[in-house]
């Protein structure tokens, strides 16, 4: 069993580079069965939740050639087949898959996606989305057996602009007939990655990155080349370690308004931030001011650097309050943060977290990916010795966190007992 230690309160100083975003990659990667020929994506992130996909790749005929960051998908020996529950629940970002072999062959038969334990993460939206192009779904138990006499471009209102049913549907509807114009999009700048993807390959998508994007169907897609964007969650994790405990850390291969909603509240919070083109430098201070921060769909402030975010605002002075508003179950982690020292209250979707306080390292369990991370954080800052276990969540999502961290100064290992 794996686990991270870490012996805390070493400063961290240097430069951490970005990888490519694990929220564009996932589905970037399922996006490519879409193409008729080959597909190349660049600057993928080394996690296991690519691992996964790519056996969901092979396991459907793809052939698949990954060096260093560069992943080449030849699609010209693809066989539309059940996608087993055991690979289907690895992650959550299996449904694309769903999506893109619906839109290549109007059938397809999956199980329901795994992932995070985050609260309810249910698939409604995307059904909808399938069923207004023409599909009929059949759910039995885990299992859906999704047809389509033809898949017809229509107009798709979501209920809430959920970036999973955003992709899912752009996916679905890129060899549709007809014209499909999604209406309550979700805007974030993974779903222009995967537009732009899909345009390099032949699609004819305009409007992703807005809240109305239109899909003209075409009839097939060719070769295409994309660049994974930044990981701005990723980017976002380590200025907030910056902010926790660092002296000068650069944070480089960034784009700085995809991370806006948190530089801005740390320059509320009296945080020492220099923002550049592509890079930013961070410092710690004595001096934190509270803060009141809302997760919200971009640009707001992402419900994923919520749980990160919660380690800094312990060192705040006064009452800071963070409420949740995506996911009802994403604060598995107060527990394990009050036991390390904090004083923080948990009100419905609403923490309070009352500071500052100090940290003492203890043992403690990664829940999901972000609340692994929050503990990472907390592990850095505090005094003594945090042992997470479960880790296995966290690698899933950040690359290379420990050698990445170790190179900044931090006292950092993975150990395997």
């Amino acid at each position: 069993m794996k686990k991270i230690k870490i012996n805390g309160g070493k400063e961290l100083e240097g430069t951490i580079k970005i990888s490519g975003a694990k929220n564009s990659a996932v589905a970037l990667v399922p996006a490519s069965l879409l193409s008729d020929e080959i597909a190349t994506i660049d600057n993928i992130p080394n996690i296991s939740d690519i691992d996964a996909l790519n056996e969901i790749l092979e396991y459907l005929g793809a052939k698949v050639v990954r060096k260093d960051s560069k992943m080449i998908i030849d699609q010209t020996n693809l066989k539309n087949k059940e996608i087993p529950e055991a690979k289907a629940k690895k992650l959550r970002a299996s449904y694309y898959f769903m999506s893109a072999l619906l839109g290549k062959y109007k059938h397809v038969e999956m199980y329901f996606p795994g992932g995070c334990s985050i609260g309810a993460r249910p698939i409604d939206q995307t059904l909808k989305g399938y069923r207004a192009l023409g599909a009929k779904i059949i759910e039995n138990g885990n299992k859906f057996i999704i047809d389509a006499d033809e898949l017809i471009g229509n107009e798709v209102c979501l209920d809430m602009p959920s970036v999973g049913a955003t992709v899912n549907t752009i996916l679905v509807a890129v060899k549709a007939h007809g014209t499909t114009t999604i209406l309550n999009a979700a805007k974030e700048p993974e779903i222009v990655n995967v537009a732009t993807f899909l345009n390099n390959m032949g699609a004819q998508i305009v409007g992703a990155g807005t809240s109305e994007i239109t899909i003209k169907g075409v009839s097939k897609l060719g070769t295409g080349f994309i660049e994974v964007i930044p990981d701005r969650i990723e980017a976002g994790t380590y200025t907030i370690a910056g902010a926790l405990i660092g002296n000068k850390l650069k944070i480089e291969n960034i784009i700085p308004e995809h991370i806006e909603s948190l530089t801005s509240k740390l320059k509320e919070m009296n945080v020492p931030i220099e923002i550049h083109n592509d890079y930013l430098i961070v410092s710690k201070t004595d001096k934190m001011k509270k803060a009141t921060i809302k997760t919200q769909g971009y640009p707001g402030f992402p419900t994923d650097l919520q749980q990160p975010m919660t380690t800094l605002l312990i060192g705040c002075e006064g009452t800071s309050i963070l409420e949740e508003t995506i996911y009802e179950n994403r604060f598995q982690n107060i527990p394990f943060l009050n036991e390390m020292g904090a004083d923080i209250i948990i009100d419905k979707r609403k923490i309070h977290i009352n500071g500052p306080k100090k940290l003492l390292g203890k043992e403690v369990i990664a829940t999901d990916l972000r609340a692994g991370a929050c503990l990472v954080l907390a592990g850095l800052k505090a005094s003594g010795t945090t042992v997470i276990k479960e880790v296995e969540h966290i690698l899933r999502g950040y690359e290379n966190i420990i050698e990445k961290l170790a190179n900044v100064g931090a006292d950092i290992i993975l150990v395997d007992e």
